[in-house]
């Protein structure tokens, strides 16, 4: 899966409270007592968090990088208003104050990328997995999360072919999400995902 060509691109850690007791008297020299012995806190659903890189071209392998440059240029075009979805669910979530760093690769034209990479609950992952497979996306196991994927193609007025598509992985606490039009890079997100948490 290599890049093809594309329509107008509008474009804490968890705190683990230590609850000590002590005992203003010395217990006698046999067993504890059971007041003396402290519950293990609760084991937490996900993972905390991982903090988010600050500048995009800290989210690709060094080779990766090379390739975007080479084959979709610029990074960061300020021209660039494509979202990295079109997913109602998936938009409403990134409106929603999530921590996130946004991403885009590709002039104002009919061919680019856009990524965010943001931190999320298990809440929000459960209604994003939910939102893409109604809407039809595959799903892959990866790296100890979920890939979802949907790809369309379409004829533009000039009757060329149009490709377009979405990737998003998803885990406990992290959430990868791209649209792509006419540039369908291999291997892009499972990059990403092994460069920001592997």
């Amino acid at each position: 899966m290599r890049a093809r060509r594309s329509p107008a691109l509008v474009v804490g850690a968890l705190a683990v409270l230590a609850s000590t007791v002590t005992g203003c008297v010395p217990e006698p020299a046999s067993t504890p007592s059971a007041s003396a012995i402290v519950s293990p806190e609760p084991t937490p659903t996900s993972d905390p968090p991982v903090a988010l890189p600050t500048e995009c071209d800290e989210i690709y392998s060094a080779d990766m990088l090379a390739e975007l440059e080479a084959d979709v240029p610029p990074l960061d075009d300020p021209g660039i208003t494509m979202l990295s979805s079109q997913i109602v669910t998936a938009l409403e979530t990134l409106d929603s104050g999530i921590p996130t760093l946004r991403c885009t690769w590709g002039p104002p034209s009919e061919r680019g990328i856009a990524t965010n990479v943001s931190q999320i609950d298990d809440a929000q992952a459960a209604s994003l997995r939910e939102a893409l497979l109604q809407e039809g996306f595959s799903e892959e196991e990866f790296d100890g999360g979920t890939i979802y994927r949907i790809r369309q193609e379409t004829v533009a007025q000039d009757d060329a072919l149009v490709a377009m598509g979405e990737e998003h992985f998803i885990d406990g606490t992290h959430w990868v999400s791209t649209r792509w039009i006419n540039a369908e890079i291999a291997g892009y997100t499972e990059d990403i995902v092994r460069t920001v948490w592997g």
